[in-house]
C-alpha cells in the first residue's frame, strides 16, 4: 500500500477517537442536531477505521507466516502450512486495499438519489427517433435487471414507434451513481428499417441523465416564477386521460426550461411529477455552469455530461458497442441493448475511482 494511503487511514483512526470523546460528552447529547451530525459521521469514519485494523491485521499474519515459513526450511509439512496462510492473507490484502480505497473516495451526495433519464432523437430523421427508443428500452431492461422501479414520465412519439424524446424516473439503490455517465451524445451505425439498398447509416440521439431533487428542494422555487399550462393529454392513458385537461407543462420564466408530464391520471399528480422534473433539469443547468468555470474538475471527471459530447457509438453490423471517454470497446452489442449494461457501468465507475484516487495523491 502506498505511503499516502496509509497516512490517509491513519487519520481516520485518529478521528474515531476524537468522534468516541465527543459523542460521550453531555453538551453534544443533549444537542440532537449535533449529535446526528457526529453519529452519521461516526458511523462512516468507523467503518474505514475497521476495514483498516482488519488490513494491519492481515499483514501482521503475513509477516508471522514468512518468519514461520523461514524457521520450517526442513519442515516441509509446516511450510507448506505457512505458504498457505501468506497466500491467503494476501489475497484479503489486496482484497482490503481495494475496499479502502474506495472507502476514501469523495462521495457524490446524488449517487443515491433516483433519476430522471431524458432521450431526445438527434441526427437522422426516423432511425435517430427509433435508436432513441432503443436507448429507452435499454435503460428500462437494465432498470429491470437491477430490480429498480420505473416509469415514463413524459413521451413525445414519432411516426414509425420510436421517440422524439421521452423523460424516465428510475428509482432504486444508487440509481443515480451508475446512470449518471450515460449522459451525452449516443451515435448508432446501422442499416435502417427504412434503407432499401441496405446501406449503414449513422444517427444521432442525446441522454441527459438528472438526480432527483429532494423534495424540500421543490419547495425553493419561486411560484411566481413558474407559469403553469394545462392541456389534453396524447397517445395511449384510456378514455379518461383523453377526455380531460390533465396534462401538465410547467415553464420556469427565468431560465426558460420546460417540463411536462401527462403519465398521471390527474391534473395533480402531473403537476407534482414535473414540478420534480423542472427543479432537477434546474439543478442540472447550475451543475453545468459550476463545471464549465472549473476546467480542471472537467478533466477529472470520465464525461462532463454535455450533450454535445459523443460519449459512444453502438455499431450493429460489427455487434460492438465503444465508449470514447475510456476507450472500452465491447462485442456484446445485442446483449447490451437487452440490457446487460454492467460491463459498461463498472467500467466507467472505476476509471472514475482511478482519477479521484490519482488526484487524491496528488493532493495529499
Amino acid at each position: 500500500m502506498k505511503p499516502f494511503l496509509r497516512q490517509q487511514l491513519a487519520r481516520y483512526a485518529d478521528r474515531l477517537g476524537e468522534l468516541e470523546f465527543l459523542l460521550s460528552r453531555q453538551d453534544i447529547m443533549s444537542d440532537m442536531e449535533q449529535f446526528l451530525k457526529l453519529s452519521r459521521e461516526h458511523t462512516d469514519v468507523a467503518a474505514v477505521a475497521g476495514r483498516w485494523l482488519r488490513y494491519q491485521q492481515r499483514e501482521a499474519d503475513v509477516s508471522a507466516a514468512q518468519d514461520l515459513l523461514k524457521e520450517a526450511a526442513h519442515d516441509a509439512d509446516m511450510a507448506a502450512m505457512a505458504q498457505e496462510e501468506i497466500d491467503a492473507a494476501s489475497a484479503d490484502l489486496t482484497q482490503l486495499e481495494t475496499e479502502l480505497q474506495r472507502m476514501l473516495l469523495p462521495k457524490d451526495p446524488d449517487d443515491a438519489r433516483p433519476a430522471f433519464v431524458e432521450i431526445r432523437a438527434g441526427t437522422g430523421g426516423d432511425e435517430s427517433a427509433l435508436f432513441a427508443a432503443d436507448l429507452a428500452r435499454m435503460y428500462l431492461r437494465y432498470a429491470d435487471r437491477k430490480g429498480w422501479k420505473h416509469e415514463v414520465m413524459s413521451e413525445s412519439a414519432s411516426e414509425l414507434g420510436g421517440y422524439k424524446e421521452v423523460v424516465l424516473r428510475i428509482e432504486g439503490d444508487q440509481v443515480y451513481g451508475a446512470l449518471k455517465f450515460e449522459s451525452g451524445g449516443h451515435r448508432v451505425q446501422r442499416v435502417p428499417v427504412t434503407e432499401t439498398q441496405g446501406r449503414i447509416h449513422t444517427s444521432a440521439a442525446t441522454v441527459a441523465v438528472l438526480p432527483e431533487p429532494d423534495e424540500a428542494e421543490a419547495i425553493k422555487i419561486n411560484p411566481s416564477d413558474l407559469r403553469i399550462d394545462t392541456y389534453r393529454a396524447s397517445g395511449a392513458g384510456g378514455q379518461h386521460i383523453n377526455k380531460t385537461d390533465s396534462a401538465v407543462r410547467i415553464t420556469h420564466l427565468p431560465t426558460g426550461i420546460v417540463a411536462e408530464c401527462q403519465d398521471g391520471r390527474s391534473q395533480h399528480s402531473n403537476k407534482a411529477q414535473a414540478l420534480k422534473v423542472l427543479t432537477a433539469r434546474i439543478h442540472e443547468k447550475d451543475r453545468s455552469e459550476r463545471a464549465a468555470k472549473d476546467a480542471a474538475e472537467r478533466k477529472s471527471l470520465v464525461g462532463s455530461g454535455d450533450r454535445s459530447d459523443r460519449i459512444r457509438t453502438y455499431n450493429f453490423p460489427q455487434g460492438r458497442l465503444t465508449d470514447h471517454r475510456i476507450n472500452l470497446t465491447l462485442y456484446k452489442l445485442l446483449a447490451i441493448m437487452e440490457g446487460d449494461l454492467d460491463d459498461v457501468v463498472n467500467a466507467l465507475q472505476a476509471h472514475e475511482a482511478a482519477t479521484q484516487l490519482a488526484a487524491l495523491e496528488l493532493n495529499a
